[in-house]
């Protein structure tokens, strides 16, 4: 299984870059997870978008799945549109969601139209082709969900965080992943108010609960110290950290 990251600002984008967006392929199978501002363009880098499989969503703020309105409208309008709509799979609400932020642009019926859209029951399996995907509930500001993706050809396990402040959920569900790629947003936690990210500490620590194999920081910004936050994730880790950048691939 091959994870290619093709964002991983948090909601402001880096210089240059993207908002969250991961390609994961497995035996010529292609799932988008996440599809945040700017990504759209990663992706017609990395891969053909008119023969991506899926795509999967794990939370309903734009900065996770902004672009499938331009990923719409290439499908519906470009030269080679496609007449068999690609998967999507959004968490409880995401119709609604969809209609609201595509009536911006015109049709409510865009996103829904160009995909074949279904919302995701939290306790039950996904099946993409080989691919297996589970879903637990982290702590965010609105419902979000961190995935988990394994693969029947016998490849490791990848756990998504999605975007989460201190979760004992996430630590439970990441138990032994071979690749825990989890967000570090913050310098220092939120003052005040329900949590919602992780500073690079916590991000460590979470990952050290976990038993993680392998930790990969991603969710913080170019404006953020990637020495500072590399240091400070390895230190409550007990090992190497990486830091998620575009292009990256990741192989488990």
């Amino acid at each position: 299984m091959r994870i290619t990251v093709l964002g991983k600002s948090p909601a402001w984008q880096d210089a240059g870059g993207a908002c969250s967006g991961y390609l994961i392929e497995e035996s010529r199978q292609a799932l988008l997870l996440e599809c945040g501002n700017g990504v759209f363009a990663k992706l017609r880098r990395a891969h053909d978008y008119v023969n991506v499989d899926a795509v999967v969503i794990s939370h309903l703020h734009a900065d996770h799945f902004l672009d499938l309105v331009p990923f719409a409208y290439a499908l519906t309008y470009g030269p080679r549109r496609q007449t068999a709509a690609v998967d999507l799979h959004g968490p409880p609400g995401a119709r609604a969601t969809f209609r609201r932020v595509a009536g911006a642009w015109g049709s409510e019926q865009l996103i829904e139209n160009a995909f074949a859209l279904s919302e995701y029951a939290p306790d039950e399996e996904l099946h993409v082709g080989p691919l297996r995907l589970r879903f637990r509930e982290v702590d965010h500001y609105i419902q979000a969900f961190a995935v988990e993706v394994t693969s029947s050809a016998g490849a490791g396990r990848f756990v998504f965080g999605a975007d989460t402040g201190p979760s004992d959920g996430l630590v439970a569900f990441a138990q032994g992943a071979d690749l825990l790629m989890i967000e570090a947003t913050l310098q220092c936690p939120e003052p005040e108010g329900p949590r919602g990210h992780l500073t690079a500490a916590e991000a460590g620590a979470h990952g050290r609960r976990a038993g993680a194999a392998r930790l990969v920081l991603t969710h913080l910004s170019d404006e953020l110290d990637e020495s500072w936050a590399r240091r400070e994730a390895s230190e409550a880790f007990g090992g190497d950290v990486e830091v998620a950048r575009e292009g990256a691939v990741y192989v488990v």
